[in-house]
């Protein structure tokens, strides 16, 4: 033992020595451990001494150091220890306590005696990592020519009759799952050629374990006219491909936030990525939401970024100028994205305070909409002068059916047999005008994409070889600078 006394307050403390590995073992006066020990007690039985009076053991009737609550010694507090262990569940010492009849020694420098289980104490709370396999060496057992650098190959330069290998293994297997996918896509003749001309192209000198990227794709394919996105599909159903393109958010971040100094580009790219991505604690918005945000207060950041540094130096007064400038729908929408900017700048530490709390903007009462006089309904219906635009227009003026719900509809929505029609969600009754303008649409798609195996019920040119639905300026184009537009069709009273 070592005894140290404090230069500062006095206190003596007394510390136990360290153990000669010559020493000769022997017993504990206290829990006669056997083992090497710093004294007459071990290291258990010395610190237990230290926290607690001696007294008469309840258990074994020993003058010895016995606990407050309980009145039993170190050695039959770590007899009832081990009954506890050996019975598998957890419990309270106090019962185990009044069971204790005998003694099973154990060895010195142990906190607990082992009954073969797991481990106590600190060392059993903690769970040994394994050690990592070490990677096995790699052998060459024949001679081969390592990968110096990956060059990239042009295929600009590719002549059919000098480098055309129709027997290459992977130009058979892609060609036969061309094959496929254009019969499942209902591609047509030219199209089912054209892929294949280009598959000729970029594997016809193909070796095993090379990847073809979209940057030596692109412009060989692009300069003969052959189609890029369908010959990478293939490409990739064999994985083959490889997509070396920067993200579109990316490049639309990077033409967005130009000009932005790096304090505004970093909050701003942030607040971005987590509308579009999600966070802990908010949920993904819409890419339409998005854009429509970062769109509106451009020219705000742009503005800002000519005076301040940082989101940090912008003040309230700069929200209310900008709240001012604009008037209508404008103001709303820019004020609500600068609150999204900057609640999101707070919530993670960019900003100190936030300049858009209590300023308010007032909302804006939504006009009436007139009647439609009947010049511009019949403006409207000569405008429908294609089977699909008329289908089109007597979906939104007879069924209300917004442009989305009605790009959207599947085949399967239309019960011809029943006379039933599903919009939105809502079986309705099949008129006669929808009615004529569904079976002349199904004539002419059956006439014009024989083969498509495109579910929805408008097609165009484009989606007839895919699986998707047909887009937004498609489907409103006839209407769009019309007075009778498929919005005011659709909530035409009397429609």
């Amino acid at each position: 033992m070592t005894v140290v006394r404090c230069r500062r307050c006095d206190l003596v403390t007394i510390t136990m020595g360290k153990i000669s590995e010559n020493k000769p073992a022997a017993s504990c006066s206290g829990c006669f451990a056997w083992g090497q020990l710093p004294g007459r007690f071990c290291r258990g039985c010395y610190t237990y001494g230290q926290l607690h009076a001696v007294g008469e053991c309840v258990g074994c009737r020993r003058q010895v150091p016995v606990d407050d609550k309980h009145g039993y010694c170190r050695l039959c507090r770590a007899q009832a220890t081990w009954a506890i262990k050996a019975s598998g569940k957890a419990s309270v010492i106090e019962p185990y306590l009044r069971r204790v009849t005998c003694q099973q020694l154990f060895f010195a420098n142990l906190q607990r005696p082992k009954n073969g289980g797991p481990r106590v104490g600190k060392a059993g709370r903690r769970v040994l990592k394994t050690p990592p396999v070490p990677e096995p060496h790699r052998v060459i057992t024949a001679s081969t020519q390592l990968t110096l650098f990956t060059a990239t190959r042009d295929f600009r330069r590719f002549d059919r009759e000098l480098h055309a290998d129709l027997a290459n293994p992977w130009l058979v297997r892609a060609r036969q799952a061309a094959r496929a996918l254009g019969e499942a896509r209902g591609w047509s003749r030219w199209i089912a050629s054209d892929v294949n001309r280009a598959l000729v192209i970029v594997l016809s000198g193909f070796h095993d374990g090379e990847s073809i990227r979209y940057s030596e794709l692109f412009p060989a394919l692009r300069v003969r006219g052959l189609p890029v996105v369908r010959t990478a599909e293939v490409l990739d159903r064999l994985g083959l491909f490889a997509d070396d393109r920067a993200p579109a958010v990316d490049r639309w971040l990077e033409r967005k936030l130009d000009g932005m100094p790096p304090g505004i580009h970093r909050a701003v790219e942030a607040w971005v990525r987590t509308l579009l991505d999600g966070g802990p604690r908010s949920e993904p918005r819409s890419r339409h939401t998005t854009w429509a945000y970062l769109g509106e207060i451009q020219p705000v950041l742009l503005e800002w970024s000519s005076r301040y540094d940082h989101l940090r130096e912008v003040t309230r007064e700069d929200i209310i100028a900008v709240r001012d400038a604009a008037t209508g729908k404008q103001r709303e929408s820019r004020i609500v994205a600068l609150r999204s900017l900057f609640r999101h700048a707070k919530k993670n530490g960019q900003i100190f305070r936030n300049p858009t709390i209590r300023i308010r903007v007032p909302r804006q009462t939504g006009g009436v909409l007139q009647a439609l006089v009947q010049a511009d309904i019949d403006e409207a219906v000569a405008a429908a002068s294609t089977p699909d635009v008329r289908l089109i227009v007597a979906l939104a003026a007879v069924h209300a059916a917004r442009p989305k719900m009605i790009r959207t509809m599947q085949l399967d929505d239309v019960d011809l047999g029943n006379r039933r029609i599903t919009v939105g969600g809502h079986v309705r009754p099949l008129d006669d005008l929808t009615h004529r303008a569904v079976l002349d649409w199904l004539d002419h798609r059956r006439h014009r994409w024989p083969n498509t195996a495109n579910p929805h019920l408008l097609i165009t040119q484009k989606t007839a070889v895919e699986l998707g639905p047909a887009g937004k300026l498609w489907t409103t184009r006839a209407n769009r600078n019309l007075t009778a537009t498929l919005e005011r069709l659709r909530v035409e009273p009397g429609g």
